[in-house]
């Protein structure tokens, strides 16, 4: 059986290929930038193909010889204009899945609250409902998995719900703490979207599915305090913090940004516990039974301390960001380019200068006057941007499409070069490009390069603004790496 999954680079969907695998299953992975694949251990298993939900032709293509076709793609966040844009996407991949003959879709949706009318929910509750069903309508046997709250290390609701209690012994919080929530642990989310893939032709319809427990923001807050050895949190629920209000604060406190955290609060406004267990006749729990929220909780925490976190819930680019490939040619007619250059000899071997240039960010920091990048990073959240506070999947290793605080990992040869695109608020496009290598006498050579293509006159005006600070900032960076790696060769 062959299976198709998009959102392969996301946070569920890197995690479902390595299981559909193991599953026996065969694999293509739909994605707009392949090369984002690349680095996944199990990337030289799987078919990958170029391509975008929202272009019938390649949806054509990426289909032809497919059985199962997995949905896993979401404006999480986005313009005014998502609700078209999910509906249209759902929409041409219904009408190709028709087309090529694929047996079966499976999409995992949001999990909406009983008695409540559409136009009470949330515009991405309200989306990811009008998706399932449009894809439940196109003609091709569907199968709509609806959750709540998912727990797993990285997931955008784990690391709101760990930052909040690790940061707040005392938390004044918005009312939706106290709503009756049924989570799931990912690794049983997995396990009913691998299971789908063999359910009868005659199943089309829509599946609650959610952990063993119902309980509460509050009591996962606490719950959660008691696995990581905290004491007891105080939470004082208010009801002043209305949904907008609270993304905001969630964004000051977490490192999840507002327009990530307003469709999670906002779903949790309502009662979202399931109504059914229908799943059940198709598709048996995991044998060792479903997770309860502490022992998901505890497995979260386990692999965020071991390092073990697959993929997280920065692994999709953010939208609106910028995507386009650094400038190679040096004569480039696109318009001018700034650059701040510098390169050092290390008195350190190759390897270790990589790896210490591999390890940048995250808690390592950015080796130079800490206090201007916290600055940039609070004024990008202040303007709706990602910050800084994303940090890194994996303290010592990256990979193509990895987020990097403010940056995303858009090349990486290993050992010679990290290439770095900004995600912050820029008027432009900006990246950053440390290199590793030797001069022709044979000593180590560091290169560290900051490009920006600047848009307008506001673009112009930024980096000349900014470019007083490049001596301390960017001089003060190389400076600091070189030194790093020469101390670490000595011990």
């Amino acid at each position: 059986m062959r299976c198709l999954v998009t959102g392969a680079s996301g946070y569920v969907g890197g995690r479902l290929v390595p299981e559909l695998l193991a599953a026996g299953y065969g694999v293509r992975c739909l994605a707009r930038t392949p090369a984002k694949l690349r680095d996944h251990p199990w990337a030289d298993r799987v078919e990958v193909v170029a391509g975008d939900v929202t272009d019938p032709q390649s949806l054509r293509g990426a289909m032809t010889g497919v059985d199962v076709a997995y949905y896993l793609v979401h404006a999480m966040t986005g313009g005014r204009d998502f609700e078209s844009s999910d509906r249209a996407a759902a929409t041409a991949f219904g009408e190709q899945a028709r087309a090529c003959g694929v047996r079966r879709i499976v999409y995992l949706g949001g999990l909406t609250p009983r008695g409540v009318p559409r136009e009470r929910l949330s515009p991405h509750l309200r989306s990811r409902a009008e998706v399932g069903q449009i894809l439940r309508s196109c003609g091709v046997p569907t199968a709509e998995l609806r959750a709540a709250v998912i727990i797993g290390s990285g997931s955008a609701s784990f690391e709101m719900l760990r930052y909040l209690t690790e940061r707040l012994p005392v938390m004044v919080t918005p009312r939706w703490v106290s709503t009756r929530v049924q989570p799931i642990a990912v690794r049983d989310v997995l396990h009913y979207l691998v299971g789908c893939a063999r359910l009868p032709d005659e199943v089309n319809r829509r599946f609650d599915i959610g952990g063993p427990e119902v309980t509460t923001y509050r009591g996962m807050m606490r719950g959660y305090a008691a696995v990581a050895g905290l004491p007891r949190r105080v939470i004082v629920p208010v009801p002043a913090l209305t949904p907008r209000l609270s993304s905001h604060w969630i964004g000051l406190v977490t490192p999840v940004p507002p327009s990530v955290a307003r469709p999670l609060t906002d779903s949790l406004r309502h009662e979202v516990v399931c109504q059914d267990r229908g799943i059940a006749a198709h598709v048996p729990d995991p044998p060792q039974g479903l997770t309860d929220v502490t022992q998901a909780l505890r497995l979260a925490l386990r692999r965020i301390r071991e390092a073990q976190v697959a993929t997280r819930w920065s692994s999709a680019s953010v939208p609106g960001a910028p995507s386009d490939p650094l400038p190679t040619d040096p004569n480039w007619a696109g318009g001018s380019l700034y650059t701040d250059q510098r390169t050092r000899t290390v008195a350190a071997s190759p390897g270790a200068l990589w790896r210490v240039v591999e390890g940048i960010g995250g808690e390592n920091g950015w080796y130079s006057f800490p206090l201007a990048w916290t600055v940039r990073g609070l004024v990008d959240r202040l303007v709706g941007g990602v910050g800084l506070r994303r940090g890194r999947r994996d303290a010592r290793r990256l990979r193509v499409g990895d987020s990097l605080d403010f940056w995303r990992v858009e090349e990486i040869e290993p050992g010679s070069l990290l290439r770095l695109r900004a995600e912050m608020r820029l008027p432009g496009l900006a990246w950053l490009e440390l290199t590793v290598g030797r001069d022709d006498r044979g000593r180590t050579r560091y290169g560290q390069r900051a490009v920006f293509h600047p848009h307008g006159l506001l673009g112009h005006l930024y980096w000349w603004a900014v470019s007083p600070f490049h001596a301390l900032v960017f001089g003060g960076m190389a400076r600091n790496i070189a030194r790093t790696a020469a101390r670490a060769s000595r011990e």
